[in-house]
């Protein structure tokens, strides 16, 4: 498990946490953003987990949150909704016979 960008996967390994105005040294996306939040949750309230944290509206951008703690997680890659779309769309195919 490490820490990435989530726009595109790399790797960020340097010691502590990245400041607001750092951002991704392959694809220049901000670092300091909800997006690469341990409590960053698209399923509750202001998609944060902790209700201590003001909702930020642009999930992307760089913020002053001072509950932010970069996620560790396995890069799985943008395509992971796309993936799931493409196999279902095989699903089918395969079903119909096309």
């Amino acid at each position: 498990m490490t820490r990435h960008c989530h726009a595109c996967g790399w790797a960020w390994e340097i010691p502590g946490l990245p400041g607001r105005s750092e951002t991704c040294h392959q694809c220049s996306a901000d670092l300091r953003v909800c997006l690469n939040c341990a409590s960053y949750d698209a399923r509750v309230a202001h998609q944060c987990r902790d209700r201590r944290a003001d909702p930020e509206i642009n999930k992307a951008a760089a913020n002053f949150c001072e509950f932010f703690d970069m996620v560790k997680r396995q890069w799985k890659g943008k395509g992971g909704a796309d993936s799931r779309e493409e196999k279902a769309r095989a699903d089918l195919k395969k079903l119909f016979g096309d």
